[in-house]
C-alpha cells in the first residue's frame, strides 16, 4: 500500500470517527434532555385526540352512509373497516349521524390537537434548550398551536392517504413509486413547517434540512408500517383481541414516531451548535459538554431580570 492510499484509509477512518462521535453526541444529548418522557407526552396527547376524531369519522360516515348498505359494505372491507368500533356499527346497520356527537367531537379534536402542539413547542423549546422568558406566552403559544394544528393536520392527512394508497393493495409499479414520492414530498414539508415554527428561536431552512429529512425518512416507513399492520395482522384478530391489538399498536406507534421525531431534531441542534464530541460518563468534561450543560441550565431563566450564571469545578 502506497501513501496515497493510506492517507485515504486513514482520511476514511477519520470520518467515520467523526460519525460515530457525532451520533453519540446526538444519543447523549436525547438522554440529558429526558427526550423519551417529551416524547411520551406527545404520544399520550397523539392517543387522546384519537378518540374524539373516531367520534367525527363515525358521526360523519353515519350522515352519509344512512341507509345506504352498499357504501357500508365498502368501508367495512377497508382500511377503516378494521377498527373494532367502526366495524362493529357497520355490521348492526346502525349507524348514524347525530349533530350534539359532532360537535363534541370537533371540540374534543381541537383541544387534544391543541395539546400535541404545546407539548411538541415544549419539547422543541427544551431541546433546543430555549430559556423560558424566550418562549411564548400562554395565549401566543395556543394561538400559535391552533394555527399549526390545521396545517400539520392537513398535511399529515395527504401523507397518510399516499403512504396508505402504497400499501393497501396491489398497485401497479409507477403508482407505488408516486405514491411513495408524494408521501415522502408532503413528509418533507411537515416537519420542515413544524421543525422551523413550532420553534421559539430563529432557525434557518437550510440548517433544518439534515433532521427534516430524517424525520420524514422515519415517519414514511413508520406510516408503512402501520398499514401493514393493520392490513395484514390487525384484520385477522378476533374481536376482543382486536380491539386490544389496535389499542396497544397505537400506543407503541404513536410513542416510537415521537421519539424518532425529537432525535430527528436532536441532531440538528448537535450540528448547529457543534455539540460533539461528548463524553458518555462526563469525566473529563469535554468542551462541547461544557457548552451543552451551560445552555441546559441557562433554561431555567423565567423573567427578563434573572441571569443563570454557570461556572464548573476544575481546570477549563
Amino acid at each position: 500500500m502506497n501513501i496515497t492510499e493510506r492517507l485515504h484509509v486513514l482520511d476514511r477512518r477519520q470520518q467515520q470517527s467523526r460519525r460515530i462521535g457525532f451520533l453519540a453526541a446526538v444519543i447523549k444529548k436525547f438522554g440529558d434532555d429526558q427526550a423519551g418522557q417529551l416524547a411520551a407526552l406527545i404520544a399520550y396527547y397523539g392517543f387522546v385526540s384519537l378518540f374524539p376524531l373516531l367520534l367525527v369519522l363515525v358521526t360523519i360516515l353515519g350522515f352519509i352512509l344512512q341507509g345506504n348498505p352498499a357504501e357500508q359494505k365498502t368501508i367495512l372491507d377497508g382500511a377503516l373497516g378494521q377498527f373494532p368500533i367502526v366495524s362493529d356499527q357497520l355490521k348492526l346497520h346502525s349507524l348514524t349521524g347525530s349533530g350534539v356527537g359532532l360537535a363534541i367531537g370537533v371540540v374534543g379534536s381541537l383541544l387534544a390537537g391543541m395539546g400535541i402542539t404545546g407539548a411538541t413547542q415544549n419539547a422543541f423549546n427544551r431541546i433546543w434548550h430555549v430559556p423560558f422568558k424566550d418562549r411564548p406566552d400562554f395565549l401566543s403559544a395556543r394561538l400559535r398551536g391552533l394555527g399549526m394544528l390545521a396545517i400539520l393536520g392537513t398535511l399529515s392527512v395527504v401523507s397518510t392517504t399516499a403512504a396508505g394508497f402504497v400499501g393497501s393493495s396491489s398497485h401497479a409499479a409507477p403508482d407505488v413509486v408516486a405514491g411513495i414520492l408524494v408521501a415522502f414530498a408532503v413528509n418533507l414539508a411537515l416537519f420542515m413547517t413544524a421543525f422551523k415554527l413550532l420553534t421559539a428561536i430563529d432557525v434557518g431552512w437550510r440548517d433544518l434540512l439534515p433532521g427534516v429529512i430524517v424525520a420524514s425518512v422515519f415517519w414514511q416507513l413508520l406510516q408503512h408500517l402501520g398499514g401493514f399492520y393493520i392490513d395484514h395482522e390487525l384484520k385477522h384478530t378476533g374481536p376482543l383481541y382486536g380491539t386490544f391489538a389496535l389499542v396497544l399498536g397505537l400506543l407503541a406507534w404513536l410513542y416510537l414516531g415521537a421519539q424518532l421525531t425529537i432525535f430527528a431534531a436532536e441532531i440538528n441542534v448537535v450540528r448547529m451548535r457543534k455539540l460533539w464530541p461528548r463524553s458518555f460518563f462526563s469525566d473529563p468534561l469535554l468542551e462541547a459538554d461544557r457548552r451543552a450543560l451551560t445552555s441546559s441550565a441557562e433554561v431555567e431563566e423565567r423573567v427578563e431580570e434573572e441571569n443563570v450564571e454557570v461556572s464548573f469545578d476544575g481546570p477549563s
